[in-house]
């Protein structure tokens, strides 16, 4: 993981490098969309209130677990027993990127969507209320984690989310064997290099043209860099737009040259 002084110099570069974020001087009748439609789109929903009032509860709730850390671990966090708001400030997207994956649904309309990682069930919650009669799966591999992700979900009252516990080793060939397509996936449960290209290669078995898939913090860790640096390359791969946080992944084939945005947000 990259210190808070490398990460801040990384940033400075990217905005430094990235496109504007209004839309002006992008050629790709595609990517303008997304970027005047998408990212630009700054209407609240009904269901944003209620996901933002649990998320809030988590941040004051000082109840101690035990967590099983199956990923790259967290920087700040080595004790086994923590405290649900420390877990809550340290891994739940913040409500900027998580409006930000709702947004991204409700344009593309997916039916079958795919979480590696659930944590607490925040960004979980903006997929399922995005997906609307679409089912979201979500992995997670810390058992008292999920358990609190359950009553996010219960107490927020969906029932689109199928919530499957387990190591994403186990897990996630039993998910994708049981779908016969998949239209969206947030990759965001394991910040090493090697497991992240591992999952990417085992998702897209179920991707097609129209899919989208999210890698969460692709720019959190020189192993984090060079795993999104080898999904840009992929040959599935057409279009990529770098948001420095979330790195968004395309598989149109109708783009018949590779394309890679970076794009202020």
């Amino acid at each position: 993981m990259y210190n808070t002084f490398e990460l801040a110099w990384k940033y400075g570069r990217y905005l430094l490098k990235a496109e504007n974020g209004k839309g002006h001087g992008i050629h790709s009748p595609f990517v303008f969309d997304f970027v005047t439609l998408v990212l630009n789109d700054s209407r609240e929903f009904p269901c944003f209130r209620g996901i933002e009032s649990r998320r809030r509860a988590l941040l004051h709730d000082a109840t101690p677990i035990d967590v099983e850390d199956l990923g790259a671990g967290s920087g700040r966090l080595s004790l086994r027993r923590r405290r649900v708001k420390d877990i809550a400030r340290s891994s739940l997207k913040n409500k900027k990127f998580a409006r930000l994956l709702y947004r991204i649904i409700s344009f593309y309309h997916p039916e079958h969507l795919l979480e590696l990682g659930t944590s607490l069930g925040i960004t979980s919650a903006y997929l399922a209320c995005a997906a609307g009669k679409g089912t979201v799966h979500t992995l997670e591999g810390a058992p008292e984690i999920a358990a609190i992700a359950r009553k996010t979900f219960e107490s927020l009252a969906f029932r689109n989310i199928i919530q499957v516990p387990g190591n994403f080793d186990d897990s996630l060939p039993a998910v994708l064997s049981g779908l016969n397509r998949l239209d969206f996936a947030f990759i965001d449960g394991n910040h090493r290099e090697e497991p992240t290209l591992r999952y990417f290669e085992a998702i897209l078995s179920g991707m097609h043209n129209d899919s989208v898939i999210i890698v969460d913090d692709v720019h959190w860790s020189a192993e984090m860099e060079n795993a999104w640096k080898s999904i840009r390359e992929h040959p599935a791969v057409t279009l990529t737009i770098d948001l420095f946080f979330i790195g968004v992944v395309f598989f149109k084939k109708e783009f018949l040259v590779k394309q890679h945005f970076s794009i202020r947000y």
